[in-house]
């Protein structure tokens, strides 16, 4: 029971009118139209901030992703079956990940990989790409070799390529762009950015730095860039002990750093919404809506 309030109060928050009795949201006719795309990173712990996420999917129907360091400290199978199994572990199904640096404190992030199979795309790689609707989404590997002429950055471009898609979203772990006091940005990271970039993508996400940070559409180098930037958010609030910001960067444009939660993005044909869903109890929201290049 306390599970479904949990998931009606999720459904309200992203416009929809409630739960039925199993806890899948419902709403008006055609509400469900356009996919949704929710997740979070930096997830299962032995708190209750996972406790309070996993609660909010139980009430947003559509595609789950993670931005990594899915089971603390180390990603063990251990922390896998014990930590990330009976939270996040509910929505598995339908769960597509990305692996963070604690995953990889598994060498090879092998329960990672065990843990999520084909789903986690292929082992020792991880990276991999989907469609929503009329959206690709991309899925990187920010543990690995990303530089420029690498083979994950090969590959990207050609996926990129052969899409065939007018818009499209990315997540890894790393981020590139973040104000955050504990981890500085990752610019290994700068070669993908820049191959989404020159393709026209729309969004890229991470985590890494627990807390929510959303940036204005900037390019490579960190300008603003409203015609053809890409649009960044670090959303490392999955159930890891919040962070302190630190010297806040150009183009930062909301931030906060004491809420748990997800965030849920309406994928449309030619445009997306984005919405913070907080923990039970919390406040902070962020909203916003966006048309693709």
């Amino acid at each position: 029971m306390r599970r479904h309030v949990f998931a009606a109060l999720a459904a309200l928050l992203l416009g929809l009118t409630g739960c039925g009795p199993d806890g899948t949201p419902t709403g008006p006719p055609g509400w469900a139209a356009d996919p949704v795309l929710v997740g979070a990173g930096d997830i299962a712990t032995s708190g209750k901030g996972d406790s309070a996420t996993a609660a909010l999917l139980d009430g947003i129907g559509g595609t789950v992703f993670t931005l990594g360091d899915n089971a603390y400290d180390s990603g063990t199978a251990k922390q896998f079956a014990s930590l990330y199994g009976p939270t996040w572990g509910r929505h598995k199904t339908r769960t597509r990940p990305t692996p963070g640096n604690h995953d990889y404190r598994t060498p090879g992030a092998s329960a990672y990989y065990d843990y999520f199979g084909a789903a986690a795309g292929p082992p020792g790689l991880g990276y991999y790409s989907y469609d929503l609707g009329t959206w690709h989404i991309v899925s990187l590997n920010s543990n690995i070799d990303m530089a420029a002429g690498s083979a994950q950055e090969r590959w990207l471009r050609a996926d990129l390529a052969a899409s065939g898609r007018h818009c499209t979203l990315a997540y890894w772990h790393h981020p590139l762009f973040t104000s955050g006091a504990n981890h500085a940005p990752e610019t290994s990271t700068l070669p993908l950015f820049q191959a989404l970039y020159d393709s026209g993508a729309e969004v890229v996400l991470a985590g890494h730095n627990h807390q929510y940070e959303r940036f204005a559409p900037m390019d490579p180098a960190g300008r603003a860039d409203p015609a053809h930037g890409i649009r960044t958010f670090v959303v490392g609030t999955g159930g890891g002990g919040l962070y302190q910001f630190g010297t806040i960067q150009p183009n930062s444009e909301v931030r906060d750093n004491a809420t748990f939660g997800v965030i849920a993005f309406t994928l449309h044909t030619d445009g997306y919404e984005w919405r913070f869903v907080p923990e039970e109890g919390k406040t902070f929201t962020d909203t916003g809506t966006a048309a693709c290049h």
